[in-house]
């Protein structure tokens, strides 16, 4: 049942939303990588050239955003080629309930953004003591 739960938790994740600034400026997608592991659920984001002061990240209820800004540089004149995007860059991440809001972890090393989201511990499958009465006697306890 959990492993269900989990799968569906991760296609949450992974699900992109675009353009949620109310901006004229085209807001770029962040290139991503998400997966999970029995500690919980990964994801790296791409934003070379940013610097980890124009990184914002908020979490409400189960809605993780993720902006970023890179400012395109002023007097360059004559470009003669770019491929560069400049601007604002944005992510949306549904979490899933079983996902421990709390535990965010987020590191930024060499332009790559990584996200660590552990499993809450009410989701995490745990064992339940069963009692068994014999008879008059006193109850035994059982571990399934």
């Amino acid at each position: 049942m959990m492993q269900t739960e989990v799968l569906r938790d991760f296609d949450r994740l992974v699900q992109r939303a675009f353009n949620t600034q109310l901006s004229s400026e085209p807001v770029h997608p962040m290139p991503m990588e998400a997966w999970r592991d029995e500690d919980g659920f990964h994801a790296e984001f791409d934003l070379p050239g940013i610097d980890a002061e124009q990184i914002d990240m908020a979490v409400e209820k189960n809605i993780l955003t993720i902006r970023a800004e890179r400012t395109k540089p002023e007097g360059r004149q004559y470009v003669t080629g770019s491929e560069r995007l400049w601007g604002h860059f944005t992510r949306e991440l549904v979490l899933g309930d079983h996902l421990d809001t709390e535990s965010i972890q987020a590191s930024y090393v060499d332009g790559v953004l990584r996200l660590d989201i552990a499993v809450a511990e009410s989701a995490k499958p745990r064992r339940i003591q069963i009692a068994v009465n014999r008879g008059g006697k006193d109850p035994k306890e059982l571990t399934s």
